[in-house]
Order: C-alpha cells, then structure tokens, then sequence
C-alpha cells in the first residue's frame, strides 16, 4: 500500500517530541512545495478550549488526551488535508500520527488500541521524524506532547513527565529505524 498523494500534491508527515523542531523542520520540507501548506496540531481548537477549562475538570489521562488528538485529526484530514490534496497541492502534517502514537506508548498505553484508534488515518507519502531533544521546560502551549505532559501534572510528578517524554524519543527513533530498514 502505498502512501496518499494526488496528482502533484503528497501527504508528508513529520513527527518529534520538540514542537519547534517539528515546525521548523515542516517549513523546511514545504520549500521544496511552492504549492503546499502545513496542517499543526489542535486545528480544531479542542485543546484550547481544554487549556482553559476550570480546574475542576481534573487532570485527563494519556487515553483522553490520545482520543482527542484523534479528533482534531480528524478534524484536520476533513478540511485541510484531503481537500488541499485533491487540488494537487502537498499538505505537511506536524506532527502526524507517530507522534501520537509515542506518546501513547510511553504512557503504558498497548499497542493494539493505539493502531486501531489511528487506523483511520491516511498513510502518510513520506515520514520524517525530528530527533531534537525536547526542551527542559515547556509550556503547555508547545505542541501535542508538551501539552498532554503538562497535562498529566496533576496525576504525574516532573519525573515520570521527563520519563515519559524519554520513552518517546525512544520509540520515535525505532520507528525511525525501521522505516529506514537499520
């Protein structure tokens, strides 16, 4: 099977736990796209009504936080990236599906339930993973993996949060590895 593209256009999906480095290497690969545009995380603005919901509403787990990625990819796939790919043009996810899936794994989440909650999700034409640590301190307001660790503060001390962010770079690089057949 291969990846989704139509006539000139190209998914292209770039995936790290460092939201800068994601962008900035998503801006990188639309150089070589006069015709393309990025498609970012929360276009859907369902994290940012959960950034400023009342406290009350408690912490989410890895799980909660995974399904609404779902969504607002889905979100994303419905009105960015399958329209600007029928019109020929390439669309650069960042991040995309691998990055989710990381973070789902490095929360102890089984794999079986993270491929069948992405199972809806166009493979991508290429994949390009950034491996640039993530910073020290991040704000929420950096990107899907920063969010969901800041997220998980009031179920998870600053420890487990670099654990899991450790995890991921972990298995992004595995990923990585294997697409390249190391």
């Amino acid at each position: 099977m291969t990846g989704i593209r139509s006539a000139a256009g190209a998914l292209i999906a770039i995936d790290g736990v460092d939201a800068a480095s994601v962008l900035a290497a998503a801006k990188r690969a639309l150089k070589t796209h006069p015709r393309g545009g990025i498609s970012r995380w929360d276009a859907s603005g369902v994290f940012q009504e959960m950034a400023v919901a009342d406290s009350a509403a408690g912490a989410p787990s890895p799980r909660t936080l995974l399904l609404l990625y779902a969504a607002d990819l889905a979100f994303r796939l419905r009105w960015q990236i399958r329209p600007a790919l029928a019109e020929g043009r390439t669309v650069v996810a960042a991040p995309y599906v691998d990055t989710a899936t990381a973070f789902g794994r490095a929360a102890g989440l089984p794999p079986s339930w993270l491929m069948n909650l992405f199972r809806f999700a166009p493979r991508p034409a290429q994949r390009h993973f950034v491996h640039a640590p993530a910073r020290k301190r991040v704000e929420a307001g950096d990107g899907f993996v920063a969010f969901g660790c800041a997220r998980m503060a009031g179920t998870r001390g600053a420890d487990e949060r670099r654990r899991v962010i450790d995890r991921m770079v972990q298995e992004l690089r595995r990923r990585d590895a294997r697409r390249r057949g190391d």
